[in-house]
């Protein structure tokens, strides 16, 4: 899930206008806010880090997973509450660093947490419930993007270590989303010989597809299949199935210099989302029927 800083997100809309006149859009994210992603990227994987690996253990349950349950909702993770706390004062600090202004407002946030709330924000941000992040915003006075984005990026590091642990017996199935965290798939990459890998941009798992394939409903009909592409980016296209009106944004990574992180990639990409959606597609069609 891309969470970005309200208006901070300093995206620059730039439009443009294919052969056949259909509008199309390219997002240039500014550098500020991607070196901002970065720095948060790196505390992140110091945070991963310090944990203990015992704190996660999978419960590899595999009719469950066959199911579509993320493996994060079936493992034991021991969150540490006081850690969970600590690593928001850091995020906070992080963000003020590069925006002063948002000092008083982070700090009324973390004036708002205890113990008990801070167990509620892992629960809601584990289930990616951005209504009640809305809520408590509201409820609260304080500005609605906070939250979310505290909370989201304080559980990633115990979302990344389940990767790790379960990475190579972790099975996606169609529709379900990302087989580790639930994260509605919408980034693939091409690499190697022309694979095509979806990867996970909030718990970095990565697992392969077939690549005339709809990463919702699994239909590989190239008939209901079609691709969007943006003028001047040969790199990248937008996969999007005509059966649920899904999309995937699709990345030929083997011609960059340097492949940036998932979470980079998906980003700096979010003007694809912007083609797709205003095509009708959406990340996370309902009423999929499942092809597997």
């Amino acid at each position: 899930m891309a969470v970005y800083l309200g208006s901070h997100s300093s995206l620059t809309i730039i439009a443009k206008t294919n052969e056949r006149g259909a509008a199309m859009k390219k997002s240039v994210v500014s550098k500020e806010y991607q070196n901002l992603q970065k720095e948060i990227a790196k505390l992140q994987e110091q945070w991963k880090k310090s944990l203990n690996p015992d704190v996660v253990k999978p419960n590899l349950d595999q009719a469950a997973m066959s199911a579509g349950v993320p493996v994060a909702a079936l493992a034991a993770i021991d969150f540490d509450i006081s850690l969970f706390l600590q690593w928001i004062d850091e995020l906070s600090k992080l963000i003020v660093d590069q925006h002063q202004e948002l000092e008083e407002k982070l700090g009324e946030v973390r004036s708002l947490l205890n113990e008990e709330t801070a167990i509620r924000w892992i629960d809601e941000a584990f289930s990616l419930n951005s209504i009640y992040f809305a809520r408590f915003a509201e409820e609260n006075g304080i500005d609605e993007w906070i939250p979310q984005f505290l909370a989201e990026n304080a559980l990633r590091p115990y979302l990344q270590l389940t990767a790790d642990k379960v990475q190579d017996v972790a099975k996606a199935v169609h529709g379900a989303g990302c087989p580790v965290c639930g994260e509605p798939a919408r980034l693939a990459q091409l690499e190697g010989e022309g694979k095509k890998v979806i990867h996970c941009p909030r718990c970095h798992a990565h697992w392969p597809e077939k690549r005339i394939q709809c990463s919702h409903c699994g239909n590989d009909d190239h008939k209901t299949i079609q691709f969007i592409t943006v003028e001047g980016e040969a790199s990248s296209q937008v996969l999007c199935c005509e059966k649920c009106k899904g999309y995937t944004k699709v990345i030929d990574t083997r011609q960059f210099i340097s492949r940036p992180s998932s979470a980079i990639l998906d980003l700096t990409s979010i003007h694809l989302d912007f083609v797709a959606q205003e095509n009708g597609y959406q990340a996370a069609p309902g009423n999929l029927e499942t092809n597997n």
